[in-house]
């Protein structure tokens, strides 16, 4: 083939990894949101519903929010707000468009660095069309995996291209390097994974740009032009190990021992090695689960194995030991060494690993058989064959992304007591209203994690299901388990705040107010927990105390309209004349008013009555008749009646009773 058939050659291939890839993702535009990140990273995420904007770029510079320094990852997620809203299939197109162009990019790296152009573009379809693939492209929520995927391919080429210039101008090359260090500086703005990257340029020094050999004196120049990358690395690394200790994430020892972090590292990497070769039973979630000494030892022996294999022919096939140290030392920072949220392994964490082991099937069967006539023809077809197993598997792996439902109940199909999956299908039935679905759900989850980790703290678990009880309006058990969280973890404002709400159900405020106080003392600049307070003071017939709780409600979050109602009936009606302020009700009562569109009946009715306190009669009947034809269009006839009775009142020139 001369140079200009093979360039051409190469775009048609390009061109057409594009379009397979596309075509094969295609149905994921027609996936949702899930209730898994995606609140976090898009649906409830308020600096990201702001857009591009000077606040929120600050925002995304500076913030840890969901545990990760990615300040490029959240700005893309801005753009595609401003471009799509709510609108999924925009988000997952974004997602879509990088994974193709990742994908493009590796063909591309792999060909120049090696001019193999069909074994090349076999490793990056692999690469691109394997259903492990649908977890990354599929989530909206892990844009950051595709972004820096994205970045990954520009860092290594710029670095390629700067490695293949030694003979041209110095200039040039510094070019070509510059770009390399700012592309990883980017990545690592994305996602913290691509801290590796220095290592793996290393072994591309090896092969295939043959830049240093084992067995040689290694030239210090090339750990020299790598510092920078691994000083980066260093500091991103500790950043984001600070960050998500800082807020509780990585596990501690009483949860995952030592002992069962080393046992984990050789069972996940044999697992990694099934999923990609034989891509089944594929879940959001695996979840960590006691390993015998039979599995961990035969997972050990069977990656030394692989090992001695690989490492033995370097001279011969140095593709071997590259494509092994790439997918280990890829995979390393999230094998679980340091723990981070309860899984044994996750999908998504084989992106970029995988391809290691696709260089190593591609150039290793390719030197072996390839030479035989017979398996000349064979391997082409086996390859396709490959390819269209994995096209069809990632078109069945997508609909399980289409929904929250359709995920977790796959997760909890495919794997053993996945106690996360439990739980979110406990949050969705529990949201759809199907309570008694939900605490099944919820306690069928924690008797899973308790036989995962034994010594797991279940206070969350317990306030969880407590509030489910309550929201079923079982009382007794939702007591019951809200005494369990706080008992399990004393300090604990969220399970005090859920046990006040569920003593104050129970017309029992003198307890919530106790409870409240315990939340109180733990977090006071919490809005919710004082506007409850004030809700059960005021029940206790202490309306000064409750005037208190509603104003600090207001300084904390002058948004809290239900805050803002209360306090402006009390300050228009209290019986003691002193507590009054007509003016300060009326602007209170207006503003809330204004923030719920004058569409709450309650609220006008609190207008009315603060009209009336500054002795605006006529304003006030009418604005009580406003409300009592509102509650009436909302079906609410007792509340229209006595809206209707207040009105009266106020033409007769008197003040009113709460509606």
């Amino acid at each position: 083939m001369n140079e200009q058939s093979a360039r051409q050659s190469k775009w048609v291939v390009c061109f057409l990894l594009g379009v397979v890839v596309l075509a094969s993702f295609w149905p994921a535009l027609g996936c949702g949101f899930v209730a898994y990140d995606d609140g976090d990273y898009v649906t409830l995420n308020k600096e990201i519903q702001h857009g591009w904007n000077w606040h929120s770029l600050q925002w995304a510079l500076t913030t840890g929010h969901a545990a990760n320094w990615h300040p490029l990852t959240w700005m893309s997620h801005m753009l595609d707000w401003q471009v799509y809203g709510l609108n999924p299939a925009g988000h997952h197109f974004t997602n879509l468009l990088l994974h193709t162009a990742s994908s493009i990019l590796l063909f591309l790296l792999l060909d120049r660095l090696t001019g193999a152009q069909w074994r090349s573009a076999f490793v990056a379809a692999s690469f691109a069309l394997h259903p492990l693939r649908v977890e990354s492209v599929v989530w909206i929520a892990e844009r950051k995996d595709v972004l820096s995927t994205f970045l990954w391919m520009l860092t290594a080429g710029c670095y390629v291209l700067y490695a293949n210039k030694t003979g041209e101008h110095s200039a040039r090359r510094k070019v070509f390097y510059g770009l390399s260090l700012l592309s990883f500086a980017l990545g690592l703005m994305s996602k913290p994974m691509l801290v590796t990257l220095p290592c793996v340029l290393l072994l591309l020094d090896f092969w295939p740009l043959a830049r240093w050999k084992f067995g040689s004196k290694f030239p210090a120049r090339l750990i020299m032009e790598k510092l920078p990358f691994f000083f980066m690395s260093a500091g991103d690394s500790a950043t984001t190990f600070l960050l998500q200790k800082h807020l509780g994430l990585v596990e501690p020892l009483a949860t995952f021992s030592l002992g069962s972090r080393l046992a984990n590292i050789p069972v996940a990497y044999v697992s990694y090695i099934r999923k990609i070769f034989w891509p089944s039973g594929l879940a959001v979630f695996y979840p960590g689960r006691p390993l015998s000494l039979l599995e961990v030892s035969s997972s050990l022996f069977f990656l030394l194995a692989i090992t001695f294999v690989a490492a033995r022919p370097w001279r011969t096939k140095p593709y071997l030991i590259v494509g092994w140290l790439w997918f280990l030392g890829m995979l390393f920072p999230t094998i679980g060494l340091v723990q981070v949220s309860t899984q044994a392994m996750a999908d998504r964490y084989s992106y970029l690993p995988s391809v290691g082991l696709w260089i190593m099937v591609a150039w290793g069967v390719g030197d072996c058989l390839g030479e035989n006539p017979i398996w000349r023809k064979i391997l082409p077809l086996a390859a396709g064959a490959s390819l269209l197993a994995c096209i069809v598997l990632t078109r069945m792996q997508i609909p399980y992304w289409q929904n929250s439902l359709a995920l977790f109940q796959r997760a909890a199909n495919v794997t053993e007591r996945n106690y996360l999956a439990y739980f979110n299908l406990g949050y969705y039935a529990r949201d759809r209203g199907e309570y008694n679905q939900a605490i099944l759900y919820f306690k069928k989850a924690m008797s899973a994690e308790v036989d995962c980790f034994p010594n797991v703290n279940q206070a969350h678990a317990y306030n969880n299901l407590g509030y489910t009880y309550l929201q079923a309006k079982d009382i007794t058990n939702a007591v019951a388990d809200f005494e369990k969280a706080v008992d399990l973890q004393p300090i604990y404002p969220e399970a005090y705040y859920n046990l006040g709400c569920a003593f104050q159900a129970n017309n029992q405020p003198d307890v919530a107010v106790e409870a409240f106080q315990r939340a109180l003392a733990l977090d006071p600049n919490v809005a919710e927990i004082r506007f409850k307070m004030g809700n059960a003071l005021l029940q206790l017939g202490k309306p000064a105390e409750a005037i208190a709780q509603y104003s600090q409600a207001l300084q904390i979050n002058p948004g809290l309209d239900d805050a803002a109602n209360n306090l402006a009936w009390l300050l228009a009606t209290c019986p003691d004349h002193s507590l009054r302020d007509g003016a300060k009700a009326v602007a209170l009562a207006r503003r809330a008013s204004d923030h719920a569109h004058n569409q709450n009946p309650v609220i006008l009715g609190t207008l009315a009555a603060a009209y009336a306190e500054v002795g605006q009669f006529s304003e006030a009947a009418a604005m009580a008749q406003q409300a009592s034809q509102l509650a009436l269009a909302q079906k609410n006839s007792a509340l229209a009646s006595a809206l209707e009775s207040q009105g009266r009142r106020y033409q007769s020139g008197l003040g009113g009773s709460p509606p």
